[in-house]
């Protein structure tokens, strides 16, 4: 049995978790987000946790299990606490602002290049830091995949759109010719 699929699901106070219909709604302070369950799963909610159970024991069903309690529990961090993404940037003359609900990046190109971002999702830049935040998870990490995407960090200078605990891989410059004097 899946590890994960078998850990019980602790619901926080502040947050309601029910299942309508086979769709799971979460409530919190932040806000509301809701996931359909696939059919051989089911879920046990009582007031203080939620269980996830299979219903058989297929290929397919053993391999959602852990999925359905992950995004579960996902869902509730999401409500009460939120999730967020800091991303750094290095480079001469690069500049990121927001404005709106878009973010506004000069990174070397001949042209601004312009993030929009998605319902739920806010962008705030500060110095040379850029942090995106929400309640859903995967919007998080795809909008911050999406800004990193513009301009990564290249290898030999470190320049570009970095993770903030991401290590970019340098590699060494070309190795200067000994000068051989003339006779």
């Amino acid at each position: 049995m899946s590890k994960i699929g078998r850990r019980k699901i602790i619901i926080p106070e502040g947050v309601s978790l029910e299942n309508i219909n086979g769709i799971i709604k979460a409530r919190g302070s932040k806000g509301e987000l809701s996931i359909q369950i696939p059919p051989n799963i089911e879920v046990k909610i009582s007031p203080n946790s939620a269980q996830v159970i299979r219903k058989k024991d297929d290929k397919q069903t053993k391999s959602l299990h852990g999925l359905t309690n992950r995004l579960i529990e996902n869902m509730i961090i999401g409500v009460s606490e939120g999730f967020q993404k800091k991303l750094d940037f290095k480079g001469v003359g690069f500049k990121a602002e927001v404005s709106g609900n878009k973010l506004v990046l000069n990174v070397g190109f001949s042209h601004p290049v312009e993030i929009i971002a998605p319902e739920g999702i806010e962008i705030k830049v500060e110095k040379n830091i850029i942090t995106v935040s929400g309640i859903d998870k995967q919007k998080v990490g795809q909008v911050a995949a999406n800004i990193r995407a513009v301009k990564p960090v290249e290898p030999y200078k470190g320049k570009g759109i970095k993770y903030i605990d991401e290590i970019p891989r340098r590699k060494p410059g070309k190795a200067a010719k000994a000068i051989v004097g003339s006779v």
